[in-house]
């Protein structure tokens, strides 16, 4: 693997909060919510291979809810009745994302604003009643009323509930074995998503989910082209993102993530999954945005799959922050970024930005700006 040469001085991310937004940079407009999204439930995928499929998630730490030869269901430790559903399918796809709304939601707004469409009930794992959308970039996503709750599954308890530091010692007598066994999921964390039209997609999203900009990366001449998205749950801490809309030259899912319940977790499963003949990707490191520590994995479809732990957690009245989009405020430590996770300049991605440049879904500046930001060498901040 190639490395990346680290700058003799490190800085810490240029943030600014939308209330002192200098003049330059361009404020992500936010629409008044329809509707306000509490959980990100399940992701939906067709996969050629669900054998395939299934060994990994076992591997990644998920558990088994439903297995056929057209369908496959899994779940955490959490009370979620599923996180993961997979469908027989001719090629690996994304389909799209479910989210829980508030028990008795009034769903005729959506269908008469959005063309949702009833689910039937038993579509949806778990059962509940709900409808579906599609999104700007094509994904299907569900919302999800009434959705019943399970037994949680049992886990260990957290080793930092024994964590031994300079001047406090809580675990005396007492040493750390973690078992040998995949880190076991709690429940799915956020999703990532690429799109030709980060303006529509965002608006789409804050509109029909509520969702709320934790931090907008912009580029050079000040113009949003990521957002870090989190839920809408009042005085309730919710996950610094659950979705995250990130500007590019396609519509494609980028990874998605799913906690775990320490440190401790996160390396025994990268130990599993290593061993099991897993592809591993990046990490363990801890990202800048959102704080928490990674690991990620590819499944034997190539989609990304991260593992983390100690992320950060915002109540609703926090306000939405603004940072340069660099390569490097990725991650504060760990292995440097992988040239897998950086774009490429080749012959497709030449054809996708013309295409592009003839819809009018991009301009030469933007181009130039996308491509200024994949061609400067990402280094971690400090």
């Amino acid at each position: 693997m190639t490395t990346h040469h680290r700058p003799s001085v490190l800085r810490a991310p240029e943030e600014h909060p939308e209330s002192h937004l200098p003049a330059q940079i361009q404020r992500l407009a936010r629409p008044r919510p329809l509707l306000k999204a509490q959980a990100l439930a399940f992701l939906r995928f067709e996969r050629p291979r669900l054998d395939a499929a299934e060994r990994f998630l076992s591997d990644f730490g998920m558990q088994v809810v439903s297995r056929s030869s057209q369908s496959l269901v899994m779940r955490g430790s959490g009370p979620a009745p599923a996180i993961y559903v997979a469908t027989q399918g001719r090629k690996a796809r994304y389909v799209g994302a479910a989210f829980v709304v508030p028990a008795g939601t009034d769903f005729a707004p959506l269908i008469a604003e959005a063309g949702a469409v009833a689910l039937p009930h038993t579509a949806i794992p778990g059962g509940g009643r709900g409808v579906s959308l599609v999104d700007p970039a094509g994904n299907e996503v569900w919302l999800i009323a009434d959705w019943a709750q399970q037994s949680p599954l049992p886990q260990r308890a957290a080793t930092h509930e024994a964590i031994n530091q300079p001047g406090q010692t809580r675990r005396v007598n007492q040493t750390v074995r973690t078992p040998i066994a995949p880190a076991a999921i709690a429940r799915l964390g956020h999703v990532v998503m690429q799109t030709v039209d980060f303006h529509a997609m965002a608006h789409w999203y804050m509109r029909y989910l509520g969702l709320i900009p934790t931090d907008v990366q912009y580029l050079a001449d000040g113009s949003p082209a990521l957002c870090f998205f989190r839920l809408d749950l009042g005085a309730q801490p919710a996950d610094h993102h659950t979705v995250v809309i990130a500007g590019g030259l396609e519509n494609k899912y980028e990874h998605s993530a799913y906690e775990v319940l320490d440190i401790d977790a996160l390396g025994q499963g990268q130990q599993v999954l290593r061993a099991n003949g897993h592809q591993h990707l990046w990490g363990i490191g801890r990202h800048v945005l959102g704080s928490q520590l990674f690991d990620y994995w590819l499944d034997p479809d190539g989609f990304e799959f991260e593992h983390y732990t100690d992320g950060d957690v915002f109540t609703a009245d926090h306000e939405t922050h603004y940072v340069p989009f660099e390569l490097g405020y990725l991650w504060a430590w760990g292995a440097d970024v992988p040239p897998d996770l950086v774009p490429k300049k080749s012959l497709g991605t030449a054809i996708k930005a013309v295409m592009l440049l003839k819809r009018g879904l991009l301009n030469w500046r933007r181009l130039q700006l996308l491509d200024r930001v994949t061609a400067t060498r990402p280094r971690p901040w400090l």
